[in-house]
């Protein structure tokens, strides 16, 4: 059981200067265990005591001042941890895996065109209608498996009507997007069998992909643009901003690959975390059935900030850097460091937050960090955040949505980090829901 972090905890400093004593090649397992099981109060701790933890080769950054300046000062702290991974499924260089170049200045501009906020109103309607398809199925068996049947075929269903990339099928479009990311998130040791399977999914991506584009141009250009891929192939550009074909292609595919992992675990997290909690779950309940979809989207960010589905966000240190400077935490990490920052750390700062521990939402929106901070912010953050809210909304609307006991109720997990199944109780029960029927 997950000790408080109502309360600076004692005891995993302490462990961890034992280990680095007795075998420092091995104390960084220990602490990624623990980031697993027990991160709150071991963030706690740190941000009290040791707010940037070295470790050998890995730094682990909790306050909320330090996290965000890692995330801002590329020249410092880079995306390299990502680059060769991700520029092998996808066989070029894309905006999340470089820093400050020509390409990723023009490219990360261009997709903020092409995903603007005034999407939203749309995304939101095609992802309700996907949620509301998947629940009307699910309910004559009083349960839906919330990740397989709602929330990942929700994001794949977004893949398709709005990125425009639907793949040969969901099926398969789901297997490229795993075996890319598990590569690039959840590969720490390197695995070369994990990267093996990355390139071929990736490669399959592309080829596919370049199939698609050539349909769409000998379709002709008659209809307005239907979707993200058709904005791409149908937007002008001078020849100096060098968007050419496969440019457009490895940004569709980008889309995916930033979207499906992320939109399923992060609702996963969050709708475990809110039914967690009765009162909360019933207010938000009530809140979801208002017309007003802003009403209802402050419990989204709140419940997810108890309980993010990225905690850390990697980056490489290229050269020598004092954290917390002018603090008597003042840390040097040297280059070549693995720097953890960690988010979650960071919505939890009482210096940043305040009363960090209650259930609070409508907090200021710059309090969050769900999408990532600095230059590579999430750059499909409005429809992004318009998935998540509205597929939970709609959710929450059921009568009777409730978390199961376990076993049923356990959330799946492909390498202890990817939901794969997490099955809700619907309708009529003898249990709390969100409703707070009995």
């Amino acid at each position: 059981m997950q000790r408080s972090d109502q309360t600076v905890t004692e005891g995993y400093l302490q462990q961890y200067d034992t280990a680095v004593r007795r075998d420092p090649a091995a104390a960084p397992a220990l602490v990624a265990g623990w980031l697993r099981t027990e991160w709150r109060p071991l963030f706690a701790e740190l941000r009290a005591r040791r707010p940037v933890l070295a470790a050998p080769g890995l730094a682990l950054v909790t306050r909320s001042a330090d996290v965000r300046e890692v995330l801002s000062r590329w020249e410092v702290f880079t995306v390299a941890a990502y680059t060769d991974r991700l520029e092998g499924a996808l066989g070029g260089p894309v905006v999340l895996s470089r820093d400050a170049t020509p390409l990723n200045w023009r490219e990360r501009g261009l997709m903020q065109v092409m995903l603007p906020p005034e999407d939203v109103p749309a995304v939101r309607e095609l992802a309700g209608r996907a949620a509301d398809e998947a629940l009307d199925a699910a309910v004559p068996h009083g349960r839906v498996d919330a990740v397989g049947d709602l929330f990942r075929r929700v994001a794949l269903r977004v893949c398709g009507g709005y990125f425009g990339f639907p793949g040969p099928d969901e099926a398969t479009l789901s297997r490229w997007s795993r075996a890319v990311i598990t590569d690039v998130t959840a590969n720490l040791p390197g695995d070369p069998e994990v990267r093996a399977a990355s390139v071929r999914a990736g490669r399959e991506m592309m080829d596919h992909l370049r199939e698609r584009l050539a349909e769409r141009r000998a379709g002709g250009r008659d209809a307005p643009p239907a979707d993200v891929f058709d904005r791409l192939l149908r937007t002008t550009l001078p020849a100096r901003a060098a968007v050419d074909d496969e440019r457009v292609l490895i940004n569709v595919a980008a889309l995916m690959l930033g979207f499906v992992e992320n939109a399923a675990g992060s609702m996963t997290h969050l709708v475990g975390e809110l039914l967690s909690r009765p009162d909360e779950a019933a207010r938000a309940a009530e809140a979801a059935r208002d017309p007003d979809p802003a009403r209802f989207d402050g419990h989204v960010w709140e419940a997810l900030r108890f309980d993010p589905f990225l905690k850390v966000v990697p980056r490489v240190c290229a050269r020598d850097h004092v954290l917390a400077a002018g603090t008597p935490h003042a840390t040097t990490v040297p280059a070549g460091t693995l720097v953890l920052a960690a988010v979650a750390s960071a919505m939890f700062d009482e210096d940043a937050v305040a009363d960090p521990h209650e259930y609070r939402p409508g907090r200021p929106s710059d309090v969050y960090l769900h999408f990532g901070h600095g230059p590579h912010a999430c750059v499909g953050v409005h429809p992004g955040a318009a998935v998540i809210c509205e597929v939970v909304r709609r959710l929450l609307r059921r009568p009777g949505v409730r978390l199961l006991p376990p076993p049923d109720g356990d959330v799946v997990r492909d390498r202890g980090v990817f939901p794969d199944r997490f099955v809700l109780g619907l309708g009529p029960s003898g249990g709390a829901s969100a409703e707070g029927s009995a």
